[in-house]
């Protein structure tokens, strides 16, 4: 269970396989390994994987309790730096999706090709205040309260509800890249989502790439990369896809 430091950080990720360095990029209430159980063996037997945990979440240790979407895709690109990798494939889920966007737009250099899953264009924050502390507590939702205090408690030092605002500000306000920095975008892409997706379409994450493949899950909604989901066709269509551009 290693830890590496860097600038404020001491980011916690786990390592598996050997090949191309390829980073895991998780959503906004999980950490690294919990959003991408269904992909360690699928892409360890062929590549050099990441998965870590962003500044705030899991057990990402740093001074500070804010961040957001932007803020984590240069803790990102540094993470890249800070372990001597050239440049990495991406696969983001969710607010990864976002992070994803945001580090091969403005680190272009540092990303060699972009997946996506369960992500959107534009900011969708219908629902979103739901999830602020004090709707929480109203709603009686204790069960998923004590499960955020103790998935992210090493990085919120128990302050959950400071960690609860923070997710919500960001699904409210992300992504929110410009025309500029779409069009920055030019690395190899795919884009995925379950056709019963809320959180967006890889139509319209397409009609900002154009130069991007996409595929829409059928039967599915936003996390069609899970296991008891549809895991193994997830798999398939990215290592594919990763398998084309080498």
């Amino acid at each position: 269970m290693p830890y590496i430091k860097f600038n404020d950080l001491n980011m916690f990720y786990e390592e598996f396989g050997r090949g191309e360095a390829l980073i895991f990029l998780h959503s906004h209430f999980s950490r690294g390994l919990l959003a991408f159980s269904g992909q360690i063996l699928q892409f360890s037997g062929n590549y050099r994987c990441f998965f870590p945990d962003f500044r705030g979440h899991g057990r990402t240790v740093c001074k500070g309790l804010d961040w957001n979407s932007r803020a984590v895709a240069d803790d990102m690109a540094d993470f890249i730096d800070a372990l001597d990798i050239r440049a990495a494939h991406l696969i983001g889920y969710s607010f990864g999706t976002y992070v994803g966007c945001y580090m091969a737009s403005k680190y272009p250099e540092k990303v060699k090709s972009l997946v996506t899953i369960g992500g959107g264009a534009y900011p969708r924050p219908d629902g979103a205040d739901d999830f602020l502390p004090g709707n929480l507590l109203k709603n009686g939702e204790t069960e998923f309260i004590e499960d955020m205090k103790i998935r992210h408690y090493d990085a919120h030092k128990g302050e959950w509800r400071t960690y609860l605002e923070n997710t919500v500000a960001d699904w409210k306000s992300h992504p929110n890249l410009t025309d500029e920095e779409w069009k920055m975008i030019k690395c190899p892409a795919l884009f995925i989502n379950g056709e019963n997706d809320t959180f967006g379409t890889c139509r319209e994450l397409q009609d900002r790439v154009p130069h991007s493949k996409i595929y829409e899950v059928k039967g599915s909604g936003h996390r069609p990369h899970f296991v008891g989901e549809q895991a193994e066709t997830v798999n398939k269509i990215i290592f594919d896809f990763l398998e084309e551009i080498k």
